[in-house]
């Protein structure tokens, strides 16, 4: 029967020794020339040290001026590759795989990075007052993007990485080329499904003809927008078949934007199915949805945070692999033991200010400095206030955004 501790073999081959992946949460550490530091290096040593199968990096970056955090790694230049040697390195001391999630922040890019970003259309990104207004991409931009890809790749494989992830979800670029919200071209990069998913295709073909068929590609893809008049679940199912066809051997399931943050809080109460409530998993119900339909094996983020219904999950092949983000911060040191079931349960309580429109900010300012403290060697830190860190983003992205300028 297949639980947590089975091996999996992926499409191309390669074989990941468990079902616990480190899901992406984004690092925000990198120093003034966008390089790795040695608490990436430290950061992924502990993860790797858990026993989980597969841990992915939280965005890293082909463009500059379009980063997700002031303090991402960038993926353009081959001359960091020795820096990063150092980080796959220490991310792989038990034998896990370690992918990178190749990102472009579209227009989500931050004020403080890019006042005007490109994007598939002009359409701004009202949250916190954080972002500028988007300039629509010309074609020479998009060639750009999927040169940028490819060469992210290329560094990738060649600096110790076991493997990539292409991320299409969550609101970034090419999230934003697939829903009608964001992209409202109306040329061979907009309009039907069809051309609004051309350009996370032409990456994924880009990719696989640079690292070739034994290197792992994975894809990370939105069920859904959650917002009116978005891409929505019928368009993820159509997307899905696409990428089946065009060979990624991972396929993971998240969903939401920065304008509507499911991916991060995870459970809204008024509209979430019944069914769902009585299930950890967020996305168990779309994932049955995409078994019908393809055989790409499949991760599933969020929620998960008991050893039974892991297992559970599982064994009815409902997904191949479990993902967990925020665990890996709050319960670090019981993740060995979860994955022996001495540990039953990984808790990890909302954070809360008693203000709603600062609850994302509080619960993300928190897992961020969390994760920094970790990285530093400094632990967990109890008691951190929630309302200074619904501020940290804003102060942190502030202040690695000027060591940048002023390098």
């Amino acid at each position: 029967m297949i639980n947590l501790n089975s091996s999996i073999t992926l499409p191309c081959g390669a074989v990941l020794t468990n079902r616990l992946a480190k899901a992406p949460m984004t690092e925000r550490m990198s120093n003034a020339a966008y390089e790795p530091i040695p608490a990436h290096e430290h950061l992924y040593r502990i993860w790797s040290e858990t026993g989980s199968g597969l841990l992915i990096t939280g965005n890293v970056m082909i463009d500059k001026d379009h980063m997700e955090s002031a303090g991402n790694v960038f993926f353009g230049d081959e001359a960091m590759i020795p820096k990063l040697k150092a980080w796959t390195a220490a991310g792989t001391v038990n034998g896990n795989h370690l992918w990178a999630q190749i990102s472009h922040s579209g227009r989500q890019t931050n004020r403080f990075v890019n006042p005007n970003p490109k994007a598939p259309s002009q359409v701004q990104l009202n949250k916190l007052l954080l972002f500028g207004k988007p300039v629509a991409m010309t074609h020479h931009d998009i060639e750009k993007v999927i040169v940028g890809f490819r060469r992210a790749a290329k560094i990738a494989k060649a600096s110790g990485f076991t493997g990539i992830q292409i991320h299409a979800a969550h609101g970034y670029l090419l999230s934003q080329f697939l829903s009608p919200l964001t992209n409202r071209r109306t040329d061979e990069w907009g309009g039907s499904l069809e051309n609004r998913s051309r350009l996370l295709l032409e990456i994924v073909k880009e990719c696989r003809e640079e690292v070739g068929n034994t290197f792992p590609i994975s894809v990370k893809l939105n069920s859904s927008d959650f917002q009116r008049g978005g891409f929505t679940e019928s368009d993820s199912l159509e997307v899905v078949k696409k990428l089946s066809d065009a060979g990624i051997d991972l396929l993971e399931v998240s969903g939401g934007t920065y304008e509507k943050v499911a991916f991060f809080l995870g459970k809204d109460e008024k509209t979430q199915k019944e069914s769902t409530k009585k299930r950890e998993a967020y996305f168990l119900d779309f994932a049955k949805q995409v078994r019908e339909i393809s055989t790409v094996p499949l991760m599933i983020t969020g929620g998960f945070r008991s050893y039974d219904f892991c297992n559970e999950v599982l064994a009815s092949g409902e997904c191949d692999l479990i993902g967990m983000g925020r665990p890996f911060i709050g319960n670090c040191d019981r993740i060995a033991d979860f994955m022996n079931g001495k540990v039953s349960y990984l808790e990890n309580p909302p954070i809360r200010t008693g203000f709603k429109a600062f609850e994302d900010a509080a619960e993300a300012g928190y897992y961020a400095r969390q994760l920094i403290n970790i990285a530093e060697g400094r632990g967990l830190k109890a008691n951190l206030n929630p309302i200074a860190c619904s501020m940290f983003i804003v102060t942190h992205e502030f202040k690695k955004a000027r060591e940048k300028k002023n390098r």
